[in-house]
């Protein structure tokens, strides 16, 4: 199951620890090295995709600052399709690289 990669970074941001939405937000700008900034409603609308398809679960909430903080975690689901599609991603990078001559 490919993913785009906007949630392929919100699982690889969730897959060593637990995090709030905001927390969520700032891991993707640094695994994607700032390429990639998400805004909230486009955060909320992935998370809401990814726990409706079992790939990630809200694991508490708590209020910070008269704010809901929601807490989510990685299933073993989202595990499996976050490898998947790492070797996915690198079976098509080597392809390029084939394509280019560089390997």
């Amino acid at each position: 199951m490919a993913v785009r990669e906007p949630s392929f970074l919100i699982l690889a941001a969730l897959a060593s620890e637990r995090a709030h939405g905001y927390r969520v937000i700032q891991e993707v700008e640094r695994l994607s090295e700032g390429r990639v900034k998400l805004r909230a409603g486009t955060l909320y609308a992935a998370l809401d995709r990814l726990e409706s398809d079992g790939l990630i679960e809200l694991d508490g909430q708590e209020v910070v600052d008269g704010r809901n903080r929601r807490y989510y975690v990685i299933t073993s689901q989202g595990r499996e399709a976050l490898e998947g599609e790492i070797v996915r991603i690198e079976s098509n990078a080597a392809a390029a690289r084939m394509q280019l001559g560089l390997s």
